[in-house]
């Protein structure tokens, strides 16, 4: 297995306090090829090899490690991002998303952050989620 210093996900897996093992770097190597979210059934696709218990599995433990995103884009499925932010009580990589309602595609949106929210008094935040909806350039055309 490759260093940390030479692979950079390596690293990125070690810092979220998990110990890296090869299905769990594949799992976490497609989530990083892609340019956008992926749902479980698109990572079963991409990752014809490995049963679709373990890549739950290992998307649990990703989550309460807080080494990927999770997703509600209002398709029934969940969807799964890489965070590169190893900060528990914060997020330094959000930022806004959008949902093709003509393809299905949830596109990362990374040169918008989120807005700055001000909750009332007495709320303490965990997460935010901005999807916004709507069609993509190539379902426009």
């Amino acid at each position: 297995m490759p260093s940390p210093e030479k692979d950079p996900l390596l690293g990125l897996i070690e810092r979220h306090g998990i110990r890296p093992t090869a299905n769990r770097l594949l799992i976490a190597r497609a989530l990083a090829n892609q340019s956008r979210p992926l749902s479980m059934n698109e990572l079963e696709l991409t990752l014809e090899t490995i049963d679709k218990s373990v890549i739950s599995r290992t998307l649990a433990l990703f989550r309460e490690q807080h080494l990927v995103h999770v997703l509600e884009d209002g398709s029934d499925s969940l969807r799964y991002e890489l965070c590169h932010s190893c900060h528990e009580d914060r997020d330094d990589d959000m930022h806004v998303h959008f949902h093709c309602q003509g393809c299905g595609r949830t596109f990362c949106l990374e040169e918008l952050p989120l807005p700055p929210i001000t909750l009332p008094e007495g709320y303490q935040p965990h997460t935010a989620n901005y999807m916004v909806k709507g069609l993509c350039p190539d379902c426009r055309k």
